[in-house]
């Protein structure tokens, strides 16, 4: 059964911003698409190479994130640093388990297996593999998915210091913590947009990468 030709094997291009099908000029540099304007590309120009610049900082910042505070409170009893895995360790101890299992899958394990997910498509990719084409598919829309769920502590220190406004007896801050883990799951986000997941599907057409 033969397959169904893609649109960069007749020569189409394919707009990321309009989804216009546009044919490609031979010899043509700079194309553009003919609706919206946008460079048209057959492939995300060096897909890969920005998506592991992406990811290695992202993984550089993973570290500062669970070790510095996320949130700084001070009263007229003393002050107090919380860090994401102090955090989990008091609601479990205080019997909120359900909380701390929600705040340690959320801000500790989706990010780490977001990162070890793009490792994996990106290695697959570069190698040019076959293997599991399709769920490797499902694990790129599943990455792109649940990006945006990470900020989980980011969205509870925020709300926590909008509530606080009894400063003249407490205040809280959002500590050092809060932006790394911000530019964790921010950094992965661009990572998750600049991989084609195209690329995947490559090896079976023998399509070259643009």
């Amino acid at each position: 059964m033969s397959r169904a030709p893609t649109a960069a094997s007749l020569g189409l291009y394919s707009c990321h911003a309009c989804g216009q099908l546009s044919r490609a000029v031979p010899g043509a540099h700079g194309v553009r698409c003919p609706r919206c304007g946008a460079g048209l590309h057959f492939r995300k120009p060096n897909s890969i190479s920005r998506t592991w610049a992406l990811l290695i900082a992202a993984m550089i910042l993973y570290i500062p994130a669970n070790v510095l505070p996320m949130m700084k409170t001070s009263s007229l009893f003393g002050s107090q640093s919380d860090t994401i895995m102090s955090g989990v360790v008091y609601f479990w101890t205080s019997g909120s388990w359900y909380l701390a299992l929600i705040i340690f899958f959320a801000s500790i394990m989706v990010p780490m297996l977001k990162m070890l997910a793009l490792v994996v498509l990106l290695v697959s990719a570069r190698r040019r593999s076959r293997w599991q084409q399709s769920q490797r598919t499902r694990l790129y829309r599943l990455v792109e998915f649940v990006g945006r769920w990470s900020m989980l502590d980011v969205y509870v220190v925020a709300v926590i210091v909008a509530l606080v406004q009894l400063k003249a007896l407490a205040t809280i801050q959002p500590g050092p913590g809060a932006v790394a883990f911000g530019g964790v799951v921010v950094l992965t986000m661009f990572a998750a947009m600049a991989f084609d997941p195209r690329l995947i599907w490559d090896p079976l057409e023998g399509a070259e990468r643009y």
